[in-house]
């Protein structure tokens, strides 16, 4: 027992191996194993290993502070939170320094942003090593305020590009991940915001937006919207009040509600003389059979107000079949609208995107056999084209009715001429950048530059 020291409720922890000169931990003998905050943990392979590649932001309240690092994995374990939600986590095995002592640990990689710690030190690391006073902290090291902003003044960088944030869902995704890295490509901070984790203070005085945890947020230069459907009312909300504080936001709240309003934007369209495939829109059942005869009968297609990514898309072969899908839509009070089927695109369609009232970039999507939709999303595939004069036309126009400076336009080819599909706020970048090439993050990143005459 000699050997054994006392360890206060809370101490500074050294990772000489990561480079994190300190970090403050929580001691807690309840937990069986450490975990370290970390974001955006990437798995890479060395050779024949598996390896992390993660972020922490050991100060905590302050996301600026960030450092990259990189370890071999050492397991993968299922762990229990506390609050109850089992999920798998990486573990990592490393040197840490406590007062005079080093030491190998194992700590979980975890998020652990909404925690009063950015580090936990469990029992394992304890063992033969501490006992816990835990009416007292820092018996081991104490760092003064003084002596942590020193420690960290050569990761606080002068500000030379802008602050943009993506407000989002998944970080994970192709396209929010090839954003963020042609922001930061182009030498901007670039930061990810999930929609739900972010709340906001209306005040006349002092409004703020404040991020898990409590994190005030208000020094963004711009905003990336990139919204599901599930979120849009929520999200556009967050917008209004980014822009209500100064930041320039790529796709406002209003063009985003716009656009998800299928039949807003569809009377939109019809008022400014855009051509789209004759649709109907009805609410009482008794309608239901003249609905099915003004746009031109059976084969035709059903949709959902706020379907996207060809999900709730549904192709009726026959008036007897259409009659019947709409009558069950409308029995469980859901609005769709009724269009006709434009047999001769052969499941082909187009997609053009748009960028600042200009096509930057075109594809032509096929649907898989049997399919009726040429959605990448289902299947689909996609390869590069040269549009019209008159397509080029008709994706800008029905980008500026919408008000919407980045779009996803979708054109069908007909024995009329080009028709508008829909208009998508929110476009992917997978497949158009596979199909055609082209950078498209970046040309959209350029925008914001142009938009705030901020030179590179």
């Amino acid at each position: 027992m000699k050997d054994i020291k006392v360890i206060g409720s809370e101490e500074w922890c050294i990772f000489e191996e990561f480079g994190i000169p300190a970090i403050k931990a929580r001691i807690d003998s309840g937990a069986k194993t450490s975990s370290i905050q970390a974001n955006n943990i990437q798995l890479i392979t060395k050779g024949t290993e598996e390896w992390a590649r993660f972020e922490v932001n050991p100060i905590q309240e302050n996301r600026s502070i960030t450092i990259t690092c990189e370890t071999k994995i050492f397991d993968k374990r299922i762990v229990k939170s506390s609050s109850g939600i089992s999920e798998q986590r990486y573990v990592v095995k490393t040197p840490v320094t406590v007062g005079e002592d080093t030491f190998d640990i194992e700590m979980t990689l975890a998020n652990r942003d909404t925690m009063e710690f950015r580090m936990l030190l469990g029992r394992e690391a304890l063992i033969d090593r501490y006992m816990v006073n835990p009416s007292v902290a820092f018996i081991q090291t104490d760092f003064t305020s003084e002596q942590i902003t020193k420690k960290y003044k050569s990761f606080i960088r002068e500000k030379t590009g802008l602050k943009i944030a993506l407000l989002a869902s998944n970080p994970e995704l192709y396209s929010n991940k090839r954003i963020i890295e042609s922001g930061i490509a182009r030498g901007h901070e670039m930061v990810f915001l999930n929609v739900e984790q972010s709340y906001m203070k209306l005040d006349a005085t002092r409004p703020e937006i404040r991020y898990r945890g409590g994190n005030i947020i208000d020094a963004f230069d711009a905003i990336i919207p990139r919204i599901k459907p599930s979120v849009t009312f929520y999200a556009c909300a967050l917008i209004r009040q980014f822009d209500s504080m100064g930041a320039y936001c790529l796709n406002s709240a209003e063009a985003i509600t716009q656009s998800r309003d299928k039949l807003l934007a569809t009377q939109l369209f019809a008022k400014h003389e855009i051509q789209i495939p004759i649709t109907g829109f009805a609410k009482s059942p008794l309608d239901t059979k003249d609905l099915i005869k003004m746009v031109n009968g059976a084969p035709l297609i059903i949709k959902l107000l706020e379907s996207t990514q060809g999900k709730g898309v549904v192709l009726a072969e026959t008036n007897k079949a259409a009659e019947s899908v709409i009558n069950a839509f409308k029995s469980v009070q859901t609005n769709i609208l009724v269009q006709e089927f434009i047999k001769e695109a052969n499941g082909q369609d187009i997609r053009c995107f748009v960028v600042n009232g200009k096509v930057v970039a075109s594809m032509q999507r096929q649907a898989v056999k049997g399919e009726f939709r040429a959605n990448i999303h289902q299947g689909g595939s996609a390869s590069k084209i040269k549009i019209t004069t008159e397509e080029r036309k008709l994706a800008i126009k029905a980008a500026k009715i919408l008000d919407l400076p980045v779009a996803g336009v979708d054109i069908i080819r007909s024995n009329k001429g080009p028709l508008l599909l829909e208009v998508n706020s929110s476009p992917g970048l997978e497949g158009i950048e596979n199909a055609t090439g082209l950078d498209i993050a970046n040309i959209m990143i350029e925008s914001i530059e142009k938009k705030l005459k901020f030179q590179v």
